[in-house]
């Protein structure tokens, strides 16, 4: 299976034994929506709601941070979802969630895993079947394990601002990194890090929410300043828009990657961190 897969394919791949599908929709709090509703009201049929939302370590001193090993067993486990399946994440979500779900499943070993290209959107406007309600699923081992994914805290952000061996790239909107928007955190602070370049998310995307091709990720990377023959650290508000930019990277074959997962809401927060704002020099 490969790591993009197209709504065509998984059409054709529905009832599958082998095949477990995940809607990791979630939502920023000012979008006023709720995913659980929406995913009772529709969702692809099969599909199991992963409630990506709350798959995080609250005894992490990081903002939402990853989950651990355990905790995503446990999640997996009660969703009916082994670690040896092929499974595929889908959203409808404006921040492109099912990257942020991409990343924790593989760090923890899950050994299959793909996003559908374009999401639940894609989906219902070709017109595809949905169903209702919430399935029930009988629980099954989830082993977890060590996978790819790299994590930066913010200490290690913090000493690369000295030796600069990691690219910082900055997933949020323009104003926000620029400073000229308020953080809809209480307590943020507005700005970047210091030394970093923007990359809205948005950048490595088409119009119809599916993936840009090799040449026009690439293309996005390089108009942001990004050198792609150096490693790449990247960041956002709460870790979640700068997977979509790690799976961008990882579609073009670059995986010397980093999520910076405690991400602004963690740096903005901490008057003792540096900070910059206007355009990335």
């Amino acid at each position: 299976m490969e790591e993009l897969v197209s709504t065509e394919w998984l059409a054709g791949q529905i009832g599958a034994p082998d095949l477990a599908i995940l809607d990791a929709s979630a939502h920023l709090p000012d979008a006023g929506r709720d995913p659980a509703a929406e995913f009772a009201a529709a969702h692809i049929p099969g599909a199991r709601y992963l409630d990506l939302a709350t798959l995080k370590d609250g005894n992490s001193p990081v903002p939402a941070a990853l989950p651990t090993a355990a905790q995503l067993a446990e999640r997996m486990a009660a969703l009916g979802v082994r670690h040896d399946q092929r499974i595929v994440i889908y959203d409808d979500s404006e921040v492109k969630t099912s990257a942020r779900a991409w990343f924790i499943l593989r760090m923890h070993g899950a050994r299959n895993v793909a996003i559908l290209d374009g999401g639940l959107g894609k989906w219902r406007a070709e017109g595809r079947p949905l169903e209702a309600g919430m399935p029930s699923t009988a629980p099954v081992p989830f082993a977890p394990a060590a996978g790819p994914g790299a994590v930066r805290s913010k200490a290690d952000i913090l000493a690369n601002l000295a030796s600069a061996q990691e690219q910082v790239v900055d997933a949020r909107g323009a104003l926000r990194f620029r400073g000229e928007a308020p953080d809809f955190r209480p307590g943020v602070a507005e700005g970047h890090i210091p030394g970093s370049r923007n990359l809205p998310f948005g950048g490595v995307l088409n119009e119809d929410g599916t993936f840009k091709d090799a040449a026009g990720i690439r293309a996005a990377f390089a108009q942001a300043g990004v050198d792609l023959d150096q490693p790449v650290v990247t960041t956002c508000g709460s870790g979640v828009t700068a997977a979509v930019l790690l799976f961008a990277l990882h579609l073009i074959g670059k995986d010397d990657t980093a999520l910076y997962d405690g991400s602004w809401s963690e740096w903005g927060a901490d008057p003792d961190t540096p900070k910059a704002t206007g355009e990335a020099v």
